[in-house]
């Protein structure tokens, strides 16, 4: 039994770009290889997002379920991320 199966695929032509390029530097050997490391990739991203709701997002959860009063009210999250932003801004001018 074979332990691979050869699919057709579409992309867009700048991936398609892409793909030929990394093969063209000698990055990869052939547009296949090119298209695995890729879903490796991709597969690699998903496990770490999925341990990531597993342990730290469930835990605040039940965090929360279990003592509601640790709730901060949207518009609160809203006046921290725009005060963050703006210092973030701040910052990134004033090195430019």
């Amino acid at each position: 039994m074979r332990s691979t199966q050869q699919f057709s695929i579409t992309l867009p032509n700048e991936m398609a770009k892409a793909v030929r390029a990394k093969v063209a530097a000698g990055e990869y050997a052939t547009e296949s290889e090119v298209i695995r490391d890729g879903l490796r990739v991709l597969l690699a991203r998903d496990r770490v997002v999925e341990d990531w709701l597993r342990k730290d997002v469930a835990a605040a959860y039940d965090k929360l379920k279990a003592d509601p009063s640790r709730a901060v009210a949207v518009d609160a999250v809203k006046a921290r991320l725009a005060t963050a932003h703006a210092k973030a801004t701040r910052k990134a001018t004033s090195k430019a």
